[in-house]
């Protein structure tokens, strides 16, 4: 079982576009619902490992501007997926 959790950003999230916490809580549904490891194989979200100072984080797109950055623990039988922060990307 997976479980996302937004403490982390929650506060943050009232001043993104509406169409991008849209998506992050649909991405946030769906890892709930069918798992982390399936959505991780949808192109949409281009899932990946992230390198440097953020190595053992991932990121997935929620736009071509934004993205949410997370990391996986886990607690027992529990995945936890917490969003440790959505930002815009820089190019």
């Amino acid at each position: 079982m997976d479980k996302v959790i937004f403490d982390k950003v929650h506060k943050s999230l009232k001043k993104l576009p509406q169409h991008v916490v849209t998506k992050l809580l649909a991405w946030a549904q769906s890892v709930e619902l069918k798992g982390l490891r399936e959505i991780r194989k949808l192109p949409g979200y281009h899932d990946e490992p992230l390198k440097g100072d953020r190595q053992g984080q991932r990121s997935i797109r929620l736009n071509k501007a934004y993205r949410a950055i997370y990391t996986e623990e886990h607690d027992g039988t529990i995945n936890l997926i917490i969003i440790e922060e959505v930002n815009k990307h820089e190019y």
